[in-house]
């Protein structure tokens, strides 16, 4: 009767968080509380597949449900992206009948990465996917090494592994180990012989701390690695990218399957690839995810198209304390072809804590804005001036550069100078200051 009432009340309050606009983890948390073993008493699919890492699980996971309901799946998936315990034990309980059976044919869950070892205490999935491991959130994460071993606590032998080969320190996860799929990217025309970044994180093994030769990078210290000391290298991927043409909008995987694409950037791509290896390992068929994938939009919350002043623009929306996040919006706007201006806008860190540390500007390789095709650049909100102390830093032309710390101020500004399209780059704390003062039209 306990578990009945448990599974009663959280679809209750689920309800009313809903009808508020509120209430994806709270529900799982008074659930938790009034029953801290309710999850081990429920019954699930077969299939179960958790998506964690630094960056990507969001939309990779959204992909994968996206593909798998076009295939003619049931799933269970926690699109509000509440990633942690109570927000998870509020799914299943809002799915699970009154007698706790999970009535899915697949369960979706992106899972925070300092969170899977909690999560792995009542589940255990049959697909642990890692899409990478960078630099995030260090007030809350520490290194990437240190969140590396918190989620090795958890990973149990039974499970089937999913790893990034590019990513030397995710991918050392599958070391040793027989169950284990890897994915990347081949050498391509936009891969490089040198890290052309601010810090280059694959120096050393993450293994044995000795010096990684790298063949070629794709961004930071994603790419083809070899430890010459204890032999930690890349993988040859069992789903690969083997060609990219952005100027025509596709990627293809192992040299037959073509994907078209609504974003070029290689984060995309490699959220795209994830989505492709893990629909195959649930016996979708390759045509059938291509189908589902191609031209495949990102959710309106990371990627919105505006209007302002009479100009196009479009608002990415990165990760802040996440470098990389950012480097990969800006080579995206790098590589574009029309003139245009970037507005990169800063003005809170976080919004699930307070602090104002703000060294990881430093890391973000905003070189790329010397890009030709970069005609004018807005720093905007509470931190643009720190964020001008880096571009003194970044070898731009200082005319090209205005500072607005006042946001009242910041559409005089970019009516004023803006040249061609408008690209803000911002952060999920931000977005809506920015979104609030122009005309939305996607």
């Amino acid at each position: 009767m306990k578990k009945v009432f448990v599974i009663l009340l959280t679809k209750i309050l689920y309800f009313i968080g809903y009808l508020v606009g509120r209430g994806s983890s709270l529900p799982g948390q008074i659930a938790l509380k009034i029953y801290p073993d309710i999850l081990s008493k429920l019954v699930l699919p077969e299939n179960i597949v958790f998506i964690t890492g630094s960056n990507g699980k969001t939309t990779t996971a959204g992909m994968v449900n996206d593909v798998l309901v076009n295939n003619g799946f049931t799933v269970g998936y926690n699109f509000e992206g509440s990633n942690q315990t109570e927000g998870i034990a509020t799914l299943l309980l809002r799915i699970s009948d009154f007698a706790g059976r999970v009535k899915k044919n697949v369960l979706v869950l992106e899972v925070d990465e300092r969170y899977t070892r909690h999560v792995l205490k009542y589940i255990t999935p049959k697909y642990y996917v890692v899409t990478n491991l960078y630099r995030d959130q260090l007030t809350r994460n520490g290194h990437p090494e240190e969140v590396y071993a918190i989620m090795e606590e958890g990973v149990k032998d039974e499970m089937h592994l999913v790893l990034n080969t590019d990513d030397p320190l995710s991918s050392m996860m599958g070391i040793n180990r027989e169950n284990v799929t890897y994915f990347g990217i081949e050498k391509n025309s936009l891969s490089k012989e040198y890290s052309t970044s601010m810090y280059n994180d694959g120096a050393y093994c993450p293994q044995c701390k000795e010096k990684l030769v790298y063949e070629y990078y794709h961004y930071n210290h994603i790419g083809s690695y070899k430890c010459e000391n204890c032999g930690h290298h890349r993988h040859n991927p069992e789903f690969s990218v083997t060609e990219i043409d952005f100027d025509e909008g596709y990627f293809v995987i192992n040299h037959e399957h073509r994907i078209e694409l609504n974003f070029k950037s290689f984060y995309n791509i490699y959220n795209l690839l994830t989505a492709f290896t893990v629909a195959s390992l649930l016996g979708v068929k390759s045509e059938d995810i291509c189908s589902a994938l191609n031209n495949y939009i990102v959710k309106k919350e990371r990627i919105i198209e505006f209007q302002v002043a009479q100009k196009e623009g479009m608002m990415i929306v990165s990760k802040h304390e996440n470098s990389i996040s950012y480097n990969q919006s800006l080579m995206y706007i790098a590589n574009q072809k029309e003139e245009c201006t970037a507005v990169i806008l800063v003005d809170s860190i976080s919004r699930k804590y307070y602090t104002n540390e703000t060294s990881w500007l430093w890391d973000i390789d905003f070189e790329l804005l010397q890009s030709d095709n970069v005609k004018r650049i807005i720093l905007a909100g509470k931190y643009a001036y720190d964020l001008g102390v880096r571009f003194d830093h970044s070898g731009i032309d200082k005319d090209k550069i205005t500072i607005t710390p006042d946001l009242d101020k910041l559409m005089d500004a970019i009516n004023e100078l803006a040249v061609g399209k408008i690209y803000v780059l911002t952060c999920f704390s931000d977005k809506q200051k920015y979104i609030d003062k122009v005309k939305v039209w996607n």
